[in-house]
């Protein structure tokens, strides 16, 4: 089994996507947030990102893992999907305000 990397011939300087990667339970803790805010207040539709606000590439992300395992992982050059973003970073300048959260 093979972790698949779709592209690199991406803008970045390794050439792998540029994505906003934040740990699950920091994830978990801004859906915690977010219900808060909507249980606590007036019905409401709110529409805010979740991430750190910086970005890394996939290449990067697989390099820290590997360290942090010690364990090589194997990957699977293919080919970039239609319509994926090079880069994606999330502006959560909302979400701190409004659900006072923040990536740990």
């Amino acid at each position: 089994m093979c972790l698949q990397v779709f592209g690199d011939d991406q803008p970045a300087p390794d050439g792998s996507g540029v994505l906003d990667f934040i740990h699950v339970m920091d994830l978990e803790e801004g859906h915690q947030s977010a219900l808060s805010t909507l249980l606590d207040g007036e019905p409401q539709l709110i529409t805010v990102n979740l991430g750190s606000g910086q970005g890394h590439s996939v290449f990067d992300e697989v390099t820290a893992f590997e360290s942090a395992s010690g364990c090589k992982i194997p990957i699977e050059i293919e080919g970039r999907r239609k319509g994926d973003a090079a880069i994606s970073v999330a502006d959560s300048a909302l979400t701190a305000s409004l659900l006072n959260w923040r990536t740990k």
